[in-house]
């Protein structure tokens, strides 16, 4: 066992005092409306919870095993106690709860981790539960909006990223060496969980905020989507043309740094090399659905809240998006194999009219390699160019001309704006150590 200096002791127990008292002040908050010793626990008695098992760990440290053993009873008794308190507070308001006995277990246990353990963690600890007692009607709030459905898409992110991802191979399992089943499945896993973070902040904060929101949150889950159910609104509601293009446009908006996100997380590199013209494109496409917005605050936005969309880790979901990416992969090693970067571009035009993810994720990981960071890049943006043509097709074809010219001045727009941020990046001309971030 270590030992500790006067020093050293006298820190970590002010950190175990500290750790209590933050604890305590969310709690003497949450009851600042009783009088005094109708209480069981407030910033006071956690304050000294945290010390005393600071005080419990520096008595206890130096004696191994049996020490540990003294200090577990410490926290039996101390349970005990607080157990006993807490039972009468709750028989007196003819109530039920345990919160406020568990702060005070956690107290006196990170105070002693304070001093016999890592203080960084112990401090994290304790403002974590903090936070979670704090964010309590935030929580139970979310508890009483989430479906079944939901839930159990959660639970299958958490499947995905912790029981399958780690048994699956990490290597190459397919003769060109394209598909390897790890990287296959995290990148599956991590598009899923982009989406389904975009799904439930619409599932929280709802569509009457209005559509900026649903074409943002949209353009989280499926842009493509978003564009044809905004475009279908705009069809049976055509008084809300303006509004239903610009929540498409949002959707736009946010694709843009998404797969600019996605790309990072896989290749900074590449992702360095886009971000001036994805983001310039971004940008102009969200001040374009600001205009159109403001132009058509008459048209009462807030009525599209009756889009919905559909939770995106649905599992047929995530097979097919898994599919299309090994596809894509095995396509793009063929391609970039036979015809360099010239079959990229081709491959990029062709799969992002469905879809940008699956190509930007493949050039991300194969792609710098074959023929270049430059060129995947290019391939890259290729895709989205692509992509938004196709979203203008299909308001056009959807939503009637008054929604495709729209979204055609939008585009342009934004078309134009990355472009330039093209040029004045040097992106075409600059070797690759004048394009790597300093």
């Amino acid at each position: 066992m270590y030992e500790l200096t006067a020093a050293e002791l006298i820190q970590r127990l002010s950190i175990a005092l500290a750790i209590g008292l933050l604890i305590g002040i969310e709690r003497g908050w949450v009851a600042r409306g009783e009088a005094e010793g109708e209480r069981a626990a407030g910033l006071r008695t956690l304050g000294l919870a945290g010390l005393l098992g600071g005080v419990w760990g520096a008595i206890v440290q130096p004696y191994g095993a049996s020490g540990m053993i003294a200090l577990a009873i410490a926290f039996v008794f101390v349970g005990a106690l607080i157990g006993a308190y807490r039972y009468r507070e709750n028989v007196h308001d003819e109530t039920f709860g345990a919160t406020t006995a568990v702060a005070v277990l956690l107290a006196f246990s990170l105070g002693a981790f304070a001093v016999i353990g890592d203080i960084q963690a112990a401090v994290a600890a304790a403002v974590a539960t903090t936070a979670i007692l704090a964010l309590k009607t935030f929580l139970h709030g979310f508890v009483e909006r989430i479906t079944w459905d939901e839930l159990r898409s959660g639970l299958a992110l958490l499947v995905m990223s912790f029981i399958l991802l780690p048994v699956l191979p990490n290597r190459a399992i397919d003769p060109w060496d394209a598909v390897n089943p790890f990287e296959l499945w995290l990148m599956t896993v991590l598009i899923g969980a982009i989406s389904f973070a975009g799904y439930i902040a619409v599932r929280l904060i709802g569509y009457r905020r209005g559509v900026a929101v649903a074409g943002m949150a949209g353009g989280l889950a499926s842009s493509t989507a978003a564009t044809a159910a905004m475009s279908r609104l705009a069809r049976e509601q055509p008084s809300q043309m303006g509004a239903c293009a610009a929540g498409a446009i949002f959707a736009n908006a946010i694709m843009a740094p998404r797969v600019l996100a996605v790309v990072a997380v896989i290749n900074p590199t590449l992702a360095w090399r886009l971000a001036a013209p994805v983001i310039a494109a971004g940008v102009l496409f969200a001040l374009a659905g600001v205009f159109l917005l403001r132009r058509s605050a008459s048209e009462r936005p807030g009525e599209s809240s009756s889009l919905a969309v559909a939770n995106p880790l649905d599992l047929v979901a995530v097979l097919k998006f898994g599919a299309l990416l090994a596809t894509v992969m095995v396509l793009s090693r063929l391609a970039t194999h036979f015809a360099g970067s010239a079959g990229a571009y081709a491959l990029a035009v062709i799969s992002g009219i469905v879809d940008v993810d699956a190509i930007a994720l493949t050039m991300a990981r194969l792609g710098a390699s074959e023929i270049g960071p430059g060129a995947a890049a290019g391939a890259v943006l290729l895709a989205l160019l692509s992509n938004t043509a196709s979203k203008i097709v299909m308001g056009s074809v959807i939503g009637g001309a008054g929604m495709g010219r729209r979204l055609a001045a939008a585009s342009i727009l934004a078309v134009a704006g990355a472009l330039a941020a093209l040029w004045l990046s040097g992106f075409a001309g600059l070797p690759d150590s004048l394009t790597r971030p300093r």
